[in-house]
């Protein structure tokens, strides 16, 4: 970890050359090793090779080709225009690395959570220390072994363990640090940085809501909903984890979620090769137990659980109470409780009575339906008719809000996570202009501070008059009009 803290130091990662050298070796190491990790996310997840192609190789390798795109310009000066008072200034934003930085990562998608947020470090200038999870041991073993081998190991480093080794690394001092997980643990990383002053981005979930509206097409909600919730088993930090719709839409929507599922996973998802698995007996025990401790509503689909084979059908539980067991705590697997609500009104009113999730759906054809619920709402993200794939979207941020997590990231806001901008101004030392700031020197006269307050302050907008407000355009009038009159004679 010293390490880490004097290689940047040194400005060893700073020139912009070396970071997109590693950059690119970052895109190698994805792109000439997929079976590898594929493999690796088969051990841990059951994931099929299309889900860990899409999802956590494609989907990284496309991260690094914008940020390699971008880069120059990203790290650029940015010339400010000073205000009358400091016109003889120049004025820059200065992007500057924000330095050693830590970066813990979740199982859900070992890999993709771990290159992203790293792509952000690198381009930035910064180092950084990456600790997988070892809830996904076969992912964490590949990734400490490709990134040893394709990356310069002064600047990159990765550490394995457990909350031991987790727990002394907190206790470090880092520049920045970067969490994906949830928020119990979060508040941990919180207090630890506090010890610091550190700065964070805290990626965390909870309970993100699908609302629907009964007079949606069905079929093609069913779809994406079903999508969205199986998805690497619904162990995905923006899983719609329930849905709210009226006993009307329920009645629609069960049906064609029936058919969904069997589209996709045939009669017994178990035997099909798309399906994934709960990704140990820990997080499989308290799925079933959360399902079995539930006293409202009906099993309508699925309910099939096989500890031997971490398998929990997709399951949907239809009329569930509001305070019930499944509507506790992000669910985080293929369990799906449908609330009944009387309206939109209704549905958005139980929202608002929830921590601020990192993902709100909307299923609507209705703008209206849509813009109401956007506007009487708070989340992380949100997404209209879909589930899912506004994650990834890089031309988009990416992170929560209040429970939900702290900053963002993905594309631009990867480099500004692990970017400080530092406020430049630079003066000459003209002694005529000295002149002019003699209006700040003491000693102090009222004739000094009128000048100073002229040349500080504007008059506001709604305090000009007419001519002031319009006196561009009065002088583009008057010198077209002489033009025009000239032209004609």
């Amino acid at each position: 970890v010293s390490d880490s803290r004097v290689t940047f130091q040194s400005g060893y990662t700073r020139p912009l050359k070396f970071r997109r050298h590693q950059l690119q070796q970052l895109w190698r190491l994805l792109d000439e090793n997929q079976d590898a990790i594929c493999e690796a996310l088969y051990k841990d997840l059951h994931k099929h090779k299309n889900e860990a192609l899409l999802a956590e190789i494609s989907t990284s390798k496309e991260e690094i080709n914008t940020t390699l795109e971008h880069l120059e310009e990203w790290a650029r000066d940015e010339k400010v225009t000073p205000s009358m008072v400091n016109q003889d200034a120049t004025c820059l934003r200065r992007k500057e690395p924000k330095g050693s930085t830590l970066i813990i990562a979740p199982w859900n998608y070992p890999v993709y959570l771990v290159i992203v947020p790293l792509i952000g470090a690198i381009a930035a200038g910064c180092t950084a220390v990456v600790k997988p999870s070892e809830v996904t041991p076969h992912s964490a073993q590949v990734l400490t072994d490709l990134l040893h081998r394709y990356l310069d190991n002064k600047a990159y480093i990765v550490i394995n363990g457990a909350v031991e080794e987790t727990t002394l690394l907190l206790q470090q001092k880092w520049d920045h640090i970067f969490y994906t997980g949830n928020s119990a643990v979060a508040k941990i990383v919180m207090r630890a940085a506090t010890e610091h002053l550190c700065s964070l981005t805290l990626e965390l979930g909870g309970k993100s809501p699908a609302i629907i509206d009964e007079n949606a097409n069905m079929d093609v909600v069913a779809r994406r909903l079903a999508f969205g919730k199986t998805y690497n088993t619904g162990q995905t930090c923006v899983a719609p984890d329930y849905a709210l719709v009226t006993e009307k839409g329920e009645e629609k929507l069960i049906p064609a979620l029936k058919r969904a599922f069997k589209d996709f996973y045939g009669d017994n998802p178990q035997e099909s090769k798309s399906y994934g698995r709960i990704v140990n007996v820990r997080h499989f025990k308290r799925l079933c137990d959360t399902l079995m401790q539930n006293k409202s509503g009906d099993i309508v689909i699925g309910g099939q659980a096989d500890e031997d084979d971490l398998y929990i059908a997709p399951t949907v539980i239809s009329n569930v109470a509001r305070d019930d067991k499944l509507m506790e705590d992000e669910l985080f697997g293929p369990l799906l409780p449908l609330i009944r609500v009387t309206d939109v009104d209704d549905a958005i009113e139980y929202i608002n009575s929830k921590h601020d999730p990192l993902a709100l759906y909307v299923f609507s054809s209705n703008k209206k339906f849509v813009n109401k619920v956007l506007e009487s709402t708070r989340s992380g993200g949100a997404l209209v008719n879909d589930t899912l794939v506004h994650v990834m979207e890089g031309n988009l941020p990416f992170g929560g809000i209040g429970n939900s997590g702290m900053g963002s990231y993905h594309g631009k806001e990867s480099f500004d996570a692990f970017t400080h901008v530092r406020a430049v101004m630079i003066r000459g030392l003209n002694p005529v202009l000295e002149k002019f700031n003699n209006m700040r020197y003491a000693p102090h006269t009222k004739q000094k501070l009128t000048l100073a307050v002229w040349a500080l302050e504007t008059v506001p907008h709604f305090k000009k008059g007419f001519i002031a407000k319009y006196i561009r355009w009065i002088v583009l009038a008057v010198i077209f009009g002489a033009g025009y009159r000239r032209y004609s004679s």
